[in-house]
């Protein structure tokens, strides 16, 4: 099987048309006190090396890569829920698995008020990480948004949105862009006007731990593919949602779970990632295909150990005592996507345009 997959990944390389751009989109990565304590060592640094080996292959394979920072690089002391803040460490792991833009308006970005919003904007640039969603003040965020990023010159705009902060509001200058209908078609419009061919809309929103979107998600999707967004992400339940390509070429993501946490519920234990291809069709940018691929949050053994991520299509690094979880939750989550998707399937191991694989199969490569 693996002779076949590395025929397929080289048969797809030759095929895909070079102009086309891959964008890959990853759900809401969190730091619980577990986390917190797995990853620290003995000399009280924080070691996040396992966390993503298995997966930044296919992170770092995209053109451009997009992840929910949702825990404040606060500074001490770390914290998990309910109040976060991370070491700094985890956000050079998350570039380091091929992360290139931070969503950062989220429910838990005031969690160490202004300072914490403020230090984490401090420790991402200082790390060159591009990120959305907050801002020291209103003239940085007249400066930098809308984010507009040239991937294999193709320009796209990346908006960032969240429902609220858990009760929590800005003291001094800082921003957060919360959702707003009106700002929101202001920013499509700014976008547009900065450039931005393709728009994608981050949203955290939603019901927590419901499998199935709300009323309110459905109306603010339909408000944003009216306002010509192409591409909805959503986050927040930390549970994954629907997904599925609308009529118009709009691309709605309701929302792809957990990336990484240490949540327990089976629900929980893991979420989606979404690979969307965009093509040219006479020269203006549109969405050929997306596919999901779910992962799976391995606990640590033993004490000295720390957890990592899986994708689901890799039960042979699931360790024994993990199975039972593994299963239950790639069975409900499949229960959700694979009955109320549209058009968007689940992704193989290899990367290839979907659009491809019955011809694959029909060539006899996809047999066992």
């Amino acid at each position: 099987m693996m002779i076949v997959a590395s025929v397929l990944c080289s048969l797809f390389a030759f095929l895909a048309n070079g102009d086309d751009v891959s964008l890959v989109f990853a759900g809401d990565a969190m730091q619980h006190e577990r986390q917190i304590v797995a990853a620290r060592t003995a000399d009280g640094n924080y070691d996040y090396s396992d966390y993503f080996r298995h997966v930044s292959d296919y992170i770092s394979a995209a053109d451009y890569a997009v992840v929910n920072l949702e825990c404040p690089l606060g500074g001490k002391p770390y914290a998990g829920y309910p109040c976060f803040s991370a070491p700094d460490a985890y956000a050079q792991a998350l570039k380091d698995a091929g992360f290139d833009l931070f969503l950062l308006a989220n429910n838990h970005c005031l969690d160490r008020r202004d300072a914490g919003l403020r230090r984490t904007l401090d420790v991402l640039d200082e790390s060159d990480i591009p990120h959305v969603g907050t801002y020291r003040d209103a003239q940085e965020r007249q400066r930098e948004y809308p984010f507009v990023a040239d991937v294999k010159g193709m320009k796209i705009g990346f908006l960032n949105y969240t429902y609220g902060t858990n009760g929590f509001v800005v003291q001094g200058n800082a921003v957060v862009d919360y959702i707003d209908e009106d700002a929101i078609r202001k920013d499509i419009r700014d976008a547009k006007a900065k450039g931005a061919e393709l728009i994608v809309a981050c949203m955290h929103w939603g019901d927590e731990y419901k499998l199935l979107q709300n009323k309110t998600q459905e109306r603010l999707a339909a408000f944003l593919e009216a306002e010509g967004v192409d591409l909805i992400i959503g986050g927040h339940p930390h549970v994954v949602q629907p997904m599925g390509m609308r009529a118009g070429g709009t691309l709605v993501v309701y929302s792809l779970g957990n990336f990484i946490s240490g949540m327990r519920t089976a629900d929980t234990r893991g979420g989606a990632m979404v690979r969307v291809t965009i093509g040219r069709r006479n020269g203006r940018p549109y969405v050929k295909d997306a596919a999901y691929r779910l992962v799976f949050v391995q606990d640590p053994a033993q004490s000295g150990d720390n957890y990592e991520l899986i994708p689901a299509d890799r039960p042979d690094l699931v360790r024994a005592d993990q199975r039972g979880m593994f299963k239950r939750f790639t069975d409900r989550a499949r229960g959700v996507l694979d009955r109320r998707n549209l058009n968007v399937p689940e992704d193989a191991a290899v990367w290839y345009p979907v659009s491809l694989f019955p011809a694959i199969v029909k060539a006899g490569f996809g047999a066992e």
